[in-house]
C-alpha cells in the first residue's frame, strides 16, 4: 500500500512539473521586447551622439589651437605639453566614434 501511495504522489508530482514547463516554453523570456526597443533606440541616439563627439573634438581643436598661437605670441616657445595635450584630446574624441561603433555593434555610416 505504501508503495503505491508513493508512486501516486511521484507521477502526480511529475505531471504537475511537466505541465509547468511546457507552459514556460510558450511564452517567451520577460523583457526581450524592452530590449529590442532599447537595441533600435541606441542606433537612432548612435548617429547623433558620433557626430556630436566630432563638432565638440572640432571646438576643443579650434580653441587649442588659439591658445597654442596666443601663448607663442606672448613669448611662451615651451608650449610642447600643450599641443601635445590638445592633440591627444582630438584624437581621442575622433577615434571614440569608431570604438563605440564596434561596441554596440552599430555600422558606420
Amino acid at each position: 500500500m505504501k508503495s503505491h501511495t508513493w508512486l501516486f504522489l511521484s507521477s502526480i508530482l511529475s505531471l504537475i512539473f511537466l505541465l509547468s514547463v511546457v507552459e514556460s516554453f510558450g511564452q517567451s523570456p520577460p523583457g526581450v521586447s524592452k530590449f529590442q526597443e532599447v537595441e533600435t533606440d541606441m542606433k537612432s541616439f548612435y548617429v547623433a551622439l558620433s557626430r556630436l563627439s566630432f563638432v565638440v573634438g572640432t571646438v576643443s581643436g579650434l580653441l587649442g589651437g588659439l591658445r597654442v598661437y596666443n601663448n607663442w605670441q606672448m613669448g611662451r616657445h615651451q608650449i610642447d605639453v600643450q599641443v601635445v595635450s590638445w592633440f591627444g584630446a582630438c584624437l581621442f574624441l575622433a577615434t571614440m566614434g569608431f570604438f563605440l561603433s564596434g561596441l554596440y555593434a552599430v555600422p558606420l555610416t
